[in-house]
């Protein structure tokens, strides 16, 4: 076993006097409530692919389906002492917080500067027209135009403690061949989450950003991401090209492990709180 306080003594000299930028995964949400996608007993998932989602009615009515439930338990996840120790670390060095989650629980911690990599889960675009909503508003829509699926809605904080829910907000939903999906209201166009989905790529001005952030800072703190994906990778592959000492807290391996200067193999929440503490 890792001995954590020893290590966060080691990743706290390393980041001291420094500016540092955070870079955040599915694993700084588990104890909200919210799973990850590879972490130890998540479940294997098939998240559905963007030119599916564009190209076919069905899709979209499986995903909303999904969606309807899975919102109902993801909007009342709360922020967990990881997201606060980050909020209070931005007083101890850290310029900013580059995250891959879409649950809005770094601002909602109190996080001043944080950029969204995937977009949030709580608005919804219209790929018409292009106008932005608040999920909220689309859920009463969704909820009045399926009344059917009411008392699914009911029990739905069940869906956190069962493993069906999903970090993007997507929930397991078996019977959806009925479900009405709803229009854009200023179009009637398509409506979509605004968050990036798997196969499609993240905005490039939101990318340049977050390149922008890392080159400002003077190190890179990765907490709960596996970096499995490029999205995140390439920042830690970024930093370590430009000398930039790279940090990583993550429960099991990573792909960025080899360019890390250190690795804790540790929860983000008790190890970020620790770090408050040291700096």
């Amino acid at each position: 076993m890792i001995d954590t306080g020893v290590r966060v003594d080691e990743l706290a000299t390393l980041l001291r006097g420094r500016r540092w930028v955070a870079l955040t995964g599915a694993g700084i949400s588990t104890d909200s409530g919210i799973p990850d996608y590879r972490g130890a007993g998540s479940r294997p998932t098939s998240p559905i692919q963007y030119d599916d989602f564009l190209r076919s009615a069905e899709v979209r009515r499986r995903y909303w389906a999904r969606s309807l439930l899975g919102f109902r338990s993801f909007g009342r996840a709360l922020p967990n002492t990881g997201h606060r120790a980050l909020a209070a670390l931005a007083r101890r060095g850290l310029a900013s917080v580059i995250t891959q989650n879409v649950d809005g629980l770094h601002s909602a911690g109190g996080s001043p500067d944080v950029l969204e990599l995937h977009g949030r889960i709580d608005r919804v675009i219209c790929l018409d027209c292009g106008a932005l909503s608040a999920r909220t508003a689309l859920q009463r829509r969704l909820e009045a135009a399926n009344p059917g699926l009411r008392g699914s809605l009911a029990a739905g904080r069940a869906e956190m403690d069962d493993g069906r829910l999903r970090p993007d907000g997507d929930a397991v939903v078996d019977d959806w061949g009925d479900f009405v999906v709803l229009p854009c209201q200023a179009c009637g166009g398509v409506l979509k989450p605004d968050v990036v989905f798997f196969g499609e790529s993240v905005p490039r001005p939101r990318v340049a950003d977050a390149y922008a952030a890392v080159d400002a800072a003077e190190a890179l703190l990765v907490a709960g991401s596996s970096l499995t994906v490029m999205s995140g990778l390439r920042f830690v592959r970024h930093a370590a090209r430009a000398g930039k000492p790279v940090a990583i807290v993550n429960r099991g391996g990573t792909r960025g492990d080899e360019l890390a200067s250190i690795k804790l193999d540790a929860g983000c929440s008790e190890t970020l709180t620790d770090l408050v503490n040291a700096l």
